[in-house]
């Protein structure tokens, strides 16, 4: 019995070393991760950088205990390429991720479990303060789509907005 004992911790504190390497090792988004497609994309797909695009600015704000994008709504037409250039004109990391509702939903879940997650996707990018980036998309299919900062409080303080993609 005493040499079963033995053993569990041993293999106890064996399991718990191998591990600990990991422990402090930031979490990238994987293809297949929960929260994480990144094959398929609800709002359309990636643009192509050679061809034309409408180029529209976003700006990520934060202040007086809210967060936000300006602008907070695009509208666009099925098939349509847009670039969006993309600021972060806060003080704090902000995201912009590109999904449908139900998948940023399921995104947001994964970030607040792994707060840390870097993104730097088709979709989206995290940014640092002054940071900017810019996202070549082209929307092939009509609806309403959402962008958000999935940083785990971000949305809730009001960083989201929609991108609505209509036939006419």
């Amino acid at each position: 019995m005493r040499t079963r004992i033995k053993k569990s911790k041993c293999l106890l504190l064996m399991a718990a070393t191998l591990a600990l390497p990991f422990a402090a090792t930031k979490v990238a988004a994987e293809p297949g991760e929960t929260g994480h497609t990144h094959k398929a994309f609800d709002a359309g797909e990636p643009g192509d950088p050679a061809k034309p695009a409408r180029t529209i600015a976003i700006a990520m704000t934060e202040g007086n205990g809210a967060m936000a994008y300006d602008p907070h709504e695009v509208i666009v037409k099925t098939g349509e390429q847009v670039k969006f250039v993309i600021t972060n004109s806060g003080a704090l990391d902000h995201e912009f991720m590109l999904d449908s509702v139900e998948k940023n939903a399921k995104h947001r879940i994964a970030m607040q479990k792994n707060p840390e997650m870097e993104h730097d996707d088709p979709n989206g990018r995290r940014l640092k303060p002054g940071g900017s980036a810019e996202i070549v998309w082209k929307f092939s299919k009509s609806g309403t789509f959402e962008f958000a900062c999935l940083i785990p409080g971000h949305s809730e303080a009001g960083m989201k907005g929609v991108v609505v993609v209509s036939d006419k």
